[in-house]
């Protein structure tokens, strides 16, 4: 039977990627330091998605098992599989790395020629590429040259909405009916497996910017407003008219700067941006503004949701002030629980905020936009509060 190694049991490992993994045929193996929740997985051996949306369903996820991402068994797994999909965030992919390499090393010594794809389901621009790039610090010379000729790095845009949503059974787990995976067709190596859900992308760089630009930037700023206004979820956020205005309009920016980029469809755009808003709206899944708005520094980060499509924007010469206001919210995000949003509004107290702009942002502090920025930044709180 075909296998499948999962690197992350957490709601989008069980939620998504190892769901489609295991319906396509796959058994699937999650790899994870959660102790509790593998040892949960070996003994049930299966698990419940629960599909929450306007038409709610159940989908029971068999032909699975979980091994310690740390120990020595998942060498042996990455020997036997056929696949390996990450869905454990970007700052853990070096963490995991060097157990892929021993993997591929292992499969190396033990001669085995059947092709093995890596694809990093993470919410980032290019992160199989990140974690390629990882996995090859720990391989000699020789393992790099047959990885080279062995081993595919395919990159991917992954879309789905999971909320960490507690149930009976701990591995059960709450997701939206909707979800897009497009993986970079050329990237495979052996030819690219057929996978029910799996859509392969020829101009994957368009498929990942059109999500982070539309849901992700949506999320965010709808999550930070609806923190600056106390409400506790998306759905609640999302129903506030100010909050409907600000959001909606900063995607139709976004959504500009895309079609000025790849050349997409104006008309057919605006109506994904109303289609990602009508997910957001979903009164089902209560997905809480703090867990769409933590580490707030990524997400302010040059590359990330925020900054970067509010830059493309203006390097089109279109408008840009929506987005500006949600730059700005993210900088009113205060969170005593979240590492990050400590570390932000620390930094903001000791520098000023347009120096601390421009260190988060890695925007010049000479650029006339970070004036822009602390203008947008004292706007959206007499807007919002």
């Amino acid at each position: 039977m075909k296998r499948a190694i999962q690197f992350g049991a957490g709601n989008i490992g069980r939620g998504f990627i190892g769901a489609v993994l295991s319906e396509a045929g796959y058994h699937v193996v999650f790899a994870d330091v959660n102790m509790e929740v593998i040892d949960r997985i070996n003994k049930d051996g299966a698990y419940t998605v629960h599909i929450m949306d306007v038409e709610s369903r159940d989908v029971r996820i068999s032909n699975i098992s979980g091994v310690d991402s740390g120990g020595g068994e998942i060498v042996d797994e990455i020997v036997r599989a056929e696949i390996i999909t990450t869905a454990v965030g970007l700052r853990i992919l070096p963490f995991i790395a060097p157990a892929i390499a021993k993997g591929i090393a292992a499969r190396r010594a033990a001669g085995v020629g059947e092709p093995l794809n890596v694809i990093a389901c993470e919410n980032g621009i290019r992160a199989t590429s990140q974690l390629r790039e990882e996995v090859y610090k720990h391989l000699s010379t020789e393992e790099a040259a047959w990885c080279d000729a062995h081993v595919g790095f395919a990159d991917c845009s992954v879309d789905r909405i999971v909320p960490p949503v507690r149930s009976e059974n701990p591995i059960d787990v709450v997701v939206e009916n909707f979800y897009e995976w497009n993986v970079e067709e050329k990237s495979f190596v052996g030819g690219a497996p057929h996978i029910e859900g799996m859509n392969l992308a020829d101009n994957l760089l368009a498929y990942i910017e059109r999500k982070l630009f539309t849901l992700n930037t949506g999320h965010a700023i709808t999550a930070y407003l609806g923190r600056m206004k106390g409400l506790a979820t998306i759905d609640e956020s999302i129903a506030d008219p100010a909050i409907f205005a600000i959001v909606k309009e900063a995607m139709q920016q976004s959504g500009q700067a895309l079609v000025e980029k790849f050349g997409f469809d104006r008309d057919a755009h605006f109506k994904y941006i109303d289609k990602i808003i009508g997910r957001f709206k979903n009164p089902y899944l209560k997905d809480d503004v703090t867990r769409v708005g933590r580490e707030p520094l990524r997400k302010l980060s040059s590359t990330d949701r925020l900054v970067k499509p509010m830059m493309t924007a203006r390097e089109y010469g279109l408008p840009c002030d929506k987005l500006l206001l949600g730059i700005g919210a993210a900088l009113h995000y205060n969170n005593p629980e979240d590492p990050q949003s400590v570390k932000m509004q620390e930094l903001i107290a000791a520098k000023g905020l347009r120096q601390a702009v421009s260190e988060i942002t890695s925007i010049p502090a000479t650029d006339p936009v970070i004036e822009e920025i602390a203008a947008a930044t004292a706007e959206v709180e007499k807007r919002i509060r």
